[in-house]
């Protein structure tokens, strides 16, 4: 059932916001899991935000209007992951649930009365992919959970259909088809073996390749791995990728795979010919002081977005003369705390923090960022986040006045907050000339 919730505006005090701390460690069953304590930032990294004396009084006009559209209690846990699709936000929590609502800012109002809840897992979420109509589910327990909608002839459009779990992974036939050969085993924690299709530790993060064929997964237990998404037979695992827990991984279109890590590092994985099954290592990033928890791609892959417990977002451009190589061009600073997620929608890239705020980032000229605003009211860190354009806003208005964007969050609290977002169009700059 969900409770609509005015949307408060002023940020918990510190003292709220160590509990949040306290209490997200003792939910967290691997101390591999990314920390919320901040850490100090990177004073060998330049900064691409302007100081607050040269942003002060450059706009004669404001250029940015954001607005809470709605709060609503998702979860009586914390929310970890969110996803969009279709006409539905789909939510997954600690407390094992995974619920659907609508996308429609004035059907949360009704959202009480609609039974949302599209199905139950036995371990808690930690990551959510949708591929059509199959829902793909990382978990605590190890495992990746497939489902499939259920088929029925639903009267209210906003009603989400219920699904059926059809298969988890590792399959059965895939563990049964590697049991008998010595070479499929490979060595784990406290001299255990098992077969290489097993995750041994919690599955931290999906990601889909652009083609909708393959299912990318990363785990705490320093692998990652690669699904068929028709058969869902494993066919790669890259085993010791990390020297410790990977809590992220990103896609790029042209066959790019970038996993970070607990081990501070960012690492760049490609085949090296088309047609190879194997990825090999291109690159390794080294340049943040703690555990790098979220990683985001610019809408043309040409910049890779890194956030870590240093309270800094990394910048990576593509080198000009290498383009596997990437070499960073400053840092993004403003988060008082450790940075849990990032997205990007068009120029614009969004990032969530333990310091329970969402800052909205935009670039501007000579590889320079500007924060065109914080968004805050939550009382929680905030764990995940996803942005779309707003399409209704495209569709009645013209766009030469300015954009308009969705912002989807949710936090420890249980809380999911929707933002309307608008940027006016002659936007050039918040720097100094």
């Amino acid at each position: 059932m969900a409770i609509l919730i005015p949307c408060r505006l002023p940020c918990r005090s510190e003292e709220d916001q160590s509990q949040s701390h306290s209490d997200y460690l003792v939910n967290s069953e691997s101390s591999a899991s990314s920390s919320l304590s901040s850490q100090p930032s990177l004073p060998s990294v330049h900064s691409l935000t302007p100081s607050p004396d040269q942003q002060h009084g450059q706009q004669s006009s404001p250029s940015t209007h954001h607005h809470c559209l709605a709060t609503f209690k998702a979860h009586s846990s914390y929310v970890s992951s969110l996803v969009v699709a279709g006409k539905f936000i789909y939510t997954g929590s600690s407390n094992s649930e995974i619920r659907a609502w609508s996308r429609d800012p004035s059907q949360l109002k009704n959202n009480s009365a609609v039974d949302n809840l599209v199905a139950v897992s036995e371990s808690a979420v930690k990551s959510l992919v949708v591929l059509g109509d199959t829902l793909f589910s990382a978990h605590q327990d190890h495992k990746i959970r497939v489902w499939n909608k259920i088929e029925h002839h639903v009267s209210n459009p906003t009603q989400p259909q219920k699904f059926k779990c059809i298969a988890t992974l590792p399959t059965v036939n895939d563990r049964i088809s590697r049991f008998f050969w010595a070479k499929n085993y490979v060595e784990v924690r406290r001299h255990k073996k098992i077969t290489w299709v097993h995750h041994v530790d919690a599955v931290s993060a999906l990601a889909v390749s652009k083609d909708g064929s393959l299912l990318y997964s990363a785990s705490w237990d320093r692998t990652f791995k690669v699904w068929r998404t028709s058969d869902f037979k494993c066919l790669e695992s890259v085993s010791k990728a990390h020297d410790d827990a990977i809590n992220a991984i990103e896609l790029s279109e042209d066959g790019y795979v970038y996993t970070g890590s607990a081990d501070k590092k960012i690492k760049v994985w490609k085949k090296k010919f088309d047609g190879d099954k194997k990825h090999c290592l291109v690159s390794t990033l080294e340049k943040h002081k703690s555990a790098v928890n979220a990683l985001a791609l610019s809408s043309d892959g040409s910049a890779l977005y890194s956030g870590a417990c240093d309270r800094s977002i990394l910048v990576w451009e593509k080198d000009g003369e290498n383009d596997s190589m990437m070499v960073v061009v400053g840092a993004l600073r403003g988060h008082t705390k450790a940075i849990l997620c990032l997205a990007v929608v068009e120029d614009l890239l969004l990032s969530g923090s333990a310091d329970c705020s969402v800052r909205i980032w935009r670039r501007g000229i000579d590889r320079r960022f500007c924060c065109l605003g914080v968004l805050e009211g939550y009382r929680r860190p905030v764990k995940c986040l996803t942005v779309t354009v707003d399409c209704s806003y495209r569709q009645r208005n013209d766009d030469s006045a300015g954009s308009c964007y969705l912002l989807y969050s949710g936090s420890l609290d249980g809380e999911v907050k929707v933002w309307k977002i608008w940027i006016a169009n002659n936007f050039l700059s918040c720097f100094s000339s």
